[in-house]
């Protein structure tokens, strides 16, 4: 009551103030950052290591599991899982929340660098990349050229492009994706150096010898120093070919008379296709502290520039943005917000007619609103889809603060008071209701503070979004809306008939007042009857019914509200989000194990027709594909898009906007079941695109993964096997399958040690042959040309060219043996084909399968329920093997289960805090006794319009929860102060739901109006709202019916046999029982 008599006593200064939050909040939203996610602070950090040509088998061993080792040492490890393929080890640490991440990156690189001590010679330095939200990236730079190569892209996107970025505040570089680094290939013709007997390791001895990087020294003659560089370094290319080559000590012949020399790239090991064309892109990712919207707009506008380094030839364009997801969700929060506004002005129109009072009820939400994003940016938050869902949840609530004040104003009005005095009295009256509302309101959202993980951080800021919308809302309804009041509203009812003062009817207590003023609205004295007064006639009768009949009334609403929310509860489906149709997609193509990249590239190709005979050709907007694995010279980019061999392609496809999904699951089916008749063998799964499934899958490639650890890895591959068949007798889980490769095609060379010693070849000179045969000298013989025109240096490597190695009879002709023509490798070696692991995964050391799936049109939480009954069918698991689902499974299961313990702590602390008000357990009851419809009508809502509970309707749900209380504080509120002064609980409950009827259906008709437009979910990222607008609207509808019908009786009945006096026990307070007078203690 004070702040509402000094904003009266000085109205300027609380203009000021509103002025001041108004201008500070433009301020604010011209300058926060808007991002897509909050600050996860995801506690991972990736340790990437390359080493080109080793086994799976190898890395694991040599590298994987030494790495292990000594990450154990780390301080506040939780998990350490790694993947293994050829000339790859990507290790994904995770730490406990509330980790150092400064410390334990430290730590990580200094115990990488230790590990190193017990690598193979040649290993270089591994690459360690802390994990967030930002990491992911928020589109891709494509570089396309008709007349270019990819290499020449590579080239062009490393040395110009990509050097560009720092102009760009808070823009990441990483390595381009679809081209091999730029190098000097010298290929060998096998049939020369045969017809020579020369093998391919003279080749790399004399490209040692003759290419050399050398420093240059200093001479000083006379007055000057003279730098002494030498040409021990090749200049042009072509040179290469002159270099000679020695057979027995003597130069019989020149390079260039057994091999070529190019200006080419490293050997493909991948392809980027844009729109079905080969092309490079880079990723484009974002520093932690940077805003994705600002980045992205940067980056667009620096774009010509770019382009101006580029020759006319090569296009350069930015796909698959992002950024727009959010910036989209901005304008529907506007859209929303304002068509909520003008939807309750009319609302308090159609009530109360009264253009002025609902003017300054549409004045209000606005100025919440912006002050709350002034006060998120203080705070350090982000505008994010989160901030954004709690923006637009407290549009809802705002709605309630000034309304009931305006109504409360008019009741005031009725009774005949002065303006002035009426709106004193009306304020006065509800603030201390309204201050223990918005505590209640705020002890909903109170849980966000001690949950943890990515729950707690996803909650978090829409809590606060919320907590400070509905803080600055209770301020400015008692200080800002009773001055608008005295200033522009007009009391039609004031009396005017006494010149000394005014003569006010119902002069007393206010109770008083209340009860005649009641009288007079119900016997419609001295007013025009309203068809309002007509409804309340009419509900009064209906009431009058009940009330006799309350016992049996409220015992069937608890039992039939609490089953049915009960029912609803564990039927409805369960997502961790809602489901997005965002018109993109992506899907991860396998086919046979080993195929090599030219065949995957033509299954990519073809899958893409396949897509465009479906939606037609001019409706797929742009498809992005990357095909094969990376090369290891680029060993980052397996963080951002992990592949696992050639014979693996991911296609990213967006669609046209004017091309309408309406169900993107069944498209997929489509989709599905055309590659399995066009491409028979070829296995799809499709995975997350969207950057919430991203980060919520926690690096999962499917809704469905389930992981089985354990030290024998026969006995994993079998029981990988039983669980991929029980899931593929589950009807709605589509691509299941093994995600690892144990039968990747091999061509096993056993070298026999005496054999190739008796004919004195060593094992040393069979490997480097063979390495230069089958792969190229790069891994095995550092050796660097300078490009002087650059100012660059590039690799230079020898390699057989691969379409002259197409059989084992090529393999086995290779010359083992310097300046003969025998022995070949069958000489010293058996060589057949075999079988070998494509990768291995371990958690820890211990070795890992994961078996995957899809979902089709079911939700996330039935699916784990009856996977988890699927695995627990095949019985008590064998020793030291353990089986567990992991991904967005166990982001649903952390986060319905805060969730629900969240919202159990805000009852129990709503409770006590109404029962502190009160003085009374039973009517904390009282008020919670609406509780129970609005979870069944949230639940009834969602469940038949097809929505799932996730975080935004369980969101939606705990604020109907709170709107509610609001509205049963007030009745009972009023209900009790009757009560305690007629002791009549019947009565008084009768009586203050009429005097509570208006403006409940006020509130709730315009909140339920004012998130019409985010339940429709027809704006711009609907599909992310909608749910939230229509748990509220479900739960505000179920509560208006408790409220009005329910609530009533359940005071009758609780109170009936209640005492007024006062539960206090102080002998001077004259309301208590133990009350002694002053006399009887002199």
């Amino acid at each position: 009551m004070g702040m509402i008599k000094g904003a009266l006593q000085k109205p300027i200064t609380i203009l000021v103030i509103v002025a001041g939050l108004f201008f500070f909040g433009i301020n604010a939203v011209r300058t926060i950052k808007i991002d897509i996610f909050p600050d996860l602070n995801l506690p991972v950090i990736y340790v990437s290591h390359p080493y080109g040509g080793f086994t799976p088998d190898q890395m694991e061993a040599y590298f994987g599991k030494q790495y292990v080792n000594l990450l154990l040492f780390v301080s506040g490890v939780k998990s350490i899982e790694t993947k293994n393929i050829q000339g790859l080890t990507l290790i994904k640490v995770t730490f406990y929340e509330g980790t150092n991440m400064a410390q334990a990156a430290a730590e990580v690189t200094s115990y990488t660098n230790r590990a190193q001590a017990a690598f193979p010679q040649g290993s270089q330095p591994p690459f360690i990349l802390r994990f967030d939200a930002s990491t992911l990236p928020v589109g891709q730079l494509v570089l396309s050229s008709p007349t270019r190569s990819n290499n020449e892209l590579l080239d062009y996107a490393l040395v110009y492009v990509r050097s560009s970025f720092t102009s760009i505040p808070g823009l990441v570089a990483p390595a381009p994706f679809g081209g091999n680094q730029r190098s000097v290939v010298i290929k060998v013709d096998p049939g020369l150096l045969r017809s020579h007997n020369l093998t391919p390791d003279q080749i790399v001895a004399a490209l040692r010898d003759n290419n050399q990087n050398t420093p240059a020294g200093n001479v000083r003659i006379g007055d000057y120093n003279y730098l002494a560089p030498t040409n021990t370094t090749i200049k042009k290319v072509s040179d290469f070919g002159d270099i000679p080559l020695y057979k027995n000590g003597i130069q019989t012949v020149f390079l260039h008379d057994v091999a070529t020399v190019e200006d080419g790239a490293d050997i493909t090991q991948g392809y980027a296709l844009i729109n079905g064309k080969r092309s490079v892109y880079l990723p484009i990712t974002k520093s932690a502290t940077a805003s994705t919207w600002d980045v992205v707009q940067n980056l667009k506008k620096a774009l010509p520039r770019f382009q101006a380094l580029l020759p006319d030839d090569v296009k350069l364009s930015f796909v698959f943005d992002q950024s727009i997801y959010v910036i989209n969700a901005v304008k529907s929060l506007a859209e929303e917000g304002a068509i909520g506004a003008v939807l309750t002005g009319l609302m308090v129109l159609l009530f109360l007619g009264d253009r002025r009072g609902a003017l300054i009820v549409i004045l209000t939400i606005p100025t919440c609103i912006i002050s709350a994003i002034f006060f998120l940016s203080l705070f350090h938050q982000t505008i994010n889809i989160m901030t954004l869902s709690g923006l637009s949840l407290a549009i809802g609530i705002l709605v309630d603060e000034s309304t009931v004040t305006i109504e409360n104003i008019h009741q005031h009005f009725d009774m005949g008071k002065p303006k002035a005095l009426a709106i004193w009295d009306a304020c006065k009256e509800i603030a201390f209701p309204k201050l223990l509302i918005l505590f209640c309101i705020l002890a909903v959202f109170a849980p966000a503070f001690t949950m943890t993980g990515i729950p707690g951080a996803l909650f978090l800021p829409l809590a606060l979004a919320i907590g400070f919308s509905m803080i600055i809302s209770y301020f400015l309804a008692q200080t800002f809306v009773p001055i608008m009041a005295n200033w522009i509203m007009v009391n039609k009812h004031e009396d005017h008939s006494h010149k000394d003062g005014f003569a006010l009817e119902d002069e007393g207590e206010p109770w008083e007042q209340k009860e005649k003023a009641m009288k007079r609205a119900l016997e419609h004295t001295g007013n025009e009857v309203t068809r309002f007064d007509k409804f309340r006639d009419s509900f009064m009768r209906l009431m009058d019914r009940m009330l006799p009949n309350r016992k049996i009334l409220v015992t069937v609403y608890v039992i039939g509200a609490f089953g049915l929310a009960f029912l609803l509860f564990n039927i409805i489906g369960r997502d961790v989000l809602p489901k997005v149709n965002s018109g993109t997609f992506q899907v991860r193509l396998r086919a046979p194990d080993g195929t090599r990249l030219e065949r995957t590239e033509v299954i990519a190709v073809k899958a893409q027709h396949i897509l465009g005979e479906i939606v037609g050709k001019n409706h797929i907007a742009i498809t992005s594909t990357m095909v094969g694995s990376h090369p290891a010279s680029f060993s980052t980019n397996p963080i951002y898009l992990f592949m696992a061999g050639p014979q693996e392609a991911v296609m990213q496809i967006s669609l046209t906007e004017d091309y309408k999904v309406k169900n993107l699951d069944d498209l997929k089916e489509r989709f599905r079941n055309a590659i399995h008749k066009e491409l028979p063998g070829v296995k799809l799964s499709f995975e997350p695109i969207e950057l919430t499934d991203k980060i919520l899958s926690q690096g999962s490639p499917t809704p469905i993964e389930i992981a089985l650890s354990g030290k024998n890895k026969k006995l994993n591959q079998e029981y990988a096997f039983k669980i991929l068949d029980k899931l593929k007798s589950i009807d709605y889980l589509r691509d299941a399958q093994i995600g690892q490769s144990f039968k990747y095609p091999s061509i096993d060379i056993t070298i026999d040690r005496q054999r190739a010693a008796q004919l004195g070849v060593g094992v040393g000179d069979i490997s480097r042959t063979l390495i230069a045969s089958t792969s190229s000298s790069r891994y095995t013989e550092k050796n660097v040309w300078l490009d002087q025109k650059v100012g660059l240096s590039y690799q230079v490597q020898v390699q057989i060219p691969e379409f002259q190695m197409a059989s084992l009879n090529d393999i086995k002709e290779i010359p083992v043996l310097s300046n003969q023509s025998r022995p070949v490798l069958s000489d010293v070696a058996d060589v057949k084909t075999g079988l070998t692991n494509g990768e291995n995964d371990d958690i820890g050391a211990i070795p890992t399968l994961s078996v995957t799936a899809n979902l089709n049109n079911k939700d996330l939480g039935t699916a784990t329920n009856d996977v988890q009954k699927a695995i627990n069918s095949l019985g008590k698991l064998p020793r030291g093997l353990t089986v567990e689902l992991r991904g967005m499974s166990q982001t649903l299961t952390d986060t319905l289960d805060s969730l629900q313990s969240g919202l159990i702590v805000a009852i129990l602390v709503i409770f006590l805090m109404l029962a502190a008000n009160f003085q009374s357990f039973k009517m904390s009851f009282v008020v919670l006794s609406t509780v129970p419809a609005v979870l069944f009508g949230s639940l009834f809502l969602v469940k038949i319009t097809g929505a799932t509970l996730n975080l935004q309707s369980y969101m939606g749900m705990i604020m109907s929860v709170g709107v509610s209380i609001s509205n049963a504080v007030l009745l009972i509120t009023n209900a009790e102060e009757l009560r305690r002064h007629n002791g009549d609980a019947l009565k008084s409950a009768r009586e203050a739901v009429a005097l509570r009827l208006r403006p409940i259906l006020m509130t709730s008709l315009a909140m339920i109006v004012g998130m019409i437009p985010m339940a429709s979910g027809l704006g711009e990222g609907g599909d992310q709202t909608s749910p939230l607008g229509r748990a509220v609207i479900g739960g505000l509808i179920a509560s208006t019916f408790a409220a009005l019908l329910i609530l009533p009786l359940v005071f009758a009945w609780v109170q009936g046999n209640t005492t007024t006096q006062s539960v206090s026990l102080d002998p001077e307070d004259k309301e208590s029982k133990f009350y002694v007078p002053l006399h009887h203690h002199e």
